[in-house]
């Protein structure tokens, strides 16, 4: 009998224009945490969602194995009943439903197909407890807890439908470190009971860290198999994920900050949606330099992206008060449009709600917020929006089958790139970029680390938000300190450690 539980081989899949999967050969353990790491549009996903019956038998070829049994799935129904679950990087969940409602989507707790509620909340609390839910209220509706607590709902949706191979794809990507080594533990949990768990991700440090066996796509093939992910270092997988050496994760800075404030957010106060009484944002004060990268430093909840909405047209918040002053006069970006107009673009965290319309092809979405620069009398020239956006693609390193290809078919990060030739087409003063490297791979990442570095050697004023320090301290200048809607502190990248920038998060 096989040592595997899950065995693809010869896996091809095409889409129009790409191959997807070429002759992949992909094995798993039993009972083992197998990590699978690639660049964007490496590949990746596409197994997992033939393996899981996203993509139906038919639409690829090759033979895949679960327990030594040849398995054609037609639907995601097809590979639950062999045991398999898949966790998607966009988490399934109904937010106005129940943590017990949801966990039980698909398979009604009840007899006759009549729910039965009392039954339902009694049988989500072993579930809840088993991935450390203990302390919520079961009839809680999944969008009053965070993102991490999200994630566990889902794991445990995943094993109350008796899953034996977990499937994870970017579990982490939202998440902030505790969260995440909280989640990274449980994994280990659930394979000391025998579960068997693949995970892809693009943080490096916790593939190494989780995993017992790594396999590396690129380019949609198998170019490297590690059965002992203690006998990897994360240089070697980087070498093997884009093919070359990558001797330095952050580019040189070749950006010279200017002394005078170019940009300053004064006194900024911004109240919560829907719960008009609670502060979000407590009397911010920010300055911006031209030519500087400043990072926003913070916990998740901190207020970092509702500052960033919020002066960006108040797309969140109300009751805002305070003021936005570009070389020392006031502005008014009390609109989206009205803030483009002065020279502010702002990269959300979520590139597919926010930043994309994903159903458009990369030229429309390239010229969308700067339409006026191609028109004339009101009508659009065609020409010059495909000859400006295949140039802005291509400068920004957009791999695609043409710039006529739809968004919403593209890795995810050649969307974060379209996301930036997007701002940078409508040529801004002022970046705001909120979450711009999330759920993208290591060589994109620095892709786009060279992106923010040009910007600011060209001038611009840039403030970054990211969750990952190091990024943060590789890439930036200077520091804000954001802790419950307050600035918590700044200082200069020169003199942060991730010790006493932490201090001042918590």
């Amino acid at each position: 009998m096989s040592d595997y539980i899950l065995e693809a081989k010869g896996i091809t899949k095409e889409f129009p224009g790409v191959k997807a999967l070429d002759d992949v050969t992909f094995k798993v353990k039993k009972g083992e945490i197998k990590g699978l790491v690639g660049e964007n549009g490496a590949g990746k996903s596409t197994l997992m969602n033939v393996l899981s019956g996203v993509w139906p038998a038919g639409s690829y070829s090759g033979n895949f194995y679960v327990e030594g049994k040849e398995c054609k799935f037609k639907t995601i129904r097809d590979s639950e009943v062999e045991g398999i679950a898949i966790i998607h990087q966009e988490l399934a969940l109904i937010p106005l439903l129940s943590i017990a409602e949801n966990i039980f989507l698909g398979h009604i707790q009840g007899k006759n197909n009549i729910m039965d509620w009392n039954l339902t909340y009694k049988n989500a609390i072993p579930y809840m407890r088993r991935v450390g839910l203990a302390d919520e209220d079961p009839g809680t509706p999944v969008n009053q807890i965070g993102v991490g607590k999200q994630q566990l709902v889902e794991i445990a949706k995943a094993l109350s439908k008796n899953c034996k191979i977990l499937i994870l794809d970017e579990p982490t990507a939202a998440l902030n470190e505790q969260e995440s080594k909280n989640l990274l533990d449980l994994l280990k949990s659930l394979q000391a009971d025998g579960i068997t768990c693949i995970i892809i991700s693009h943080k490096l440090n916790e593939i190494c860290y989780v995993c017992n066996s790594i396999t590396v796509l690129r380019d949609g093939k198998t170019v490297a198999d590690f059965e002992d992910a203690k006998t990897v270092t994360e240089d070697e997988l980087i070498k093997n994920m884009v093919g070359r050496e990558l001797t330095n994760r952050y580019p040189k800075k070749t950006n010279v900050p200017q002394d005078e404030v170019y940009f300053e957010i004064k006194d900024w106060c911004v109240h919560h949606p829907e719960f008009p009484d609670k502060l979000v944002i407590d009397h911010a004060n920010i300055k911006l330099r031209k030519g500087e990268v400043v990072g926003l430093a913070g916990l998740m909840g901190a207020g970092r992206t509702e500052l960033c909405m919020s002066v960006f047209g108040k797309s969140y918040g109300c009751h805002i008060t305070g003021e936005v002053f570009k070389e020392g006069k006031k502005i008014d970006c009390s609109t989206p449009s009205k803030a483009i107009d002065n020279g502010i673009a702002y990269l959300s965290e979520d590139r597919k709600q926010y930043g994309l319309i994903l159903t458009n092809t990369i030229s429309m979405n390239i010229s969308l917020a700067n339409l006026k620069r191609l028109a004339k009398n009101g009508v659009l020239d065609l020409d010059r929006e495909v000859r400006e956006t295949g140039e802005s693609a291509k400068q920004f390193g957009v791999k695609c089958s043409s710039i006529f290809q739809n968004v919403g078919d593209l890795s995810g990060g050649n969307m974060q790139k379209v996301v930036v030739s997007k701002w940078m087409y409508n040529a801004p003063d002022v970046l705001m970029l909120d979450e711009p490297t999330r759920g993208i791979d290591v060589g994109a990442k620095y892709d786009i680390y060279c992106i923010i570095n040009e910007m600011a050697a060209a001038g611009k004023a840039v403030l970054v938000v990211s969750s990952e320090l190091p990024e943060l301290l590789g890439l930036c200048d200077r520091l804000y300190i954001v802790n419950e809607g307050k600035i918590n502190g700044e200082m200069d990248v020169k003199d942060a450690t991730q010790e006493n920038v932490m201090k001042l998060l918590i």
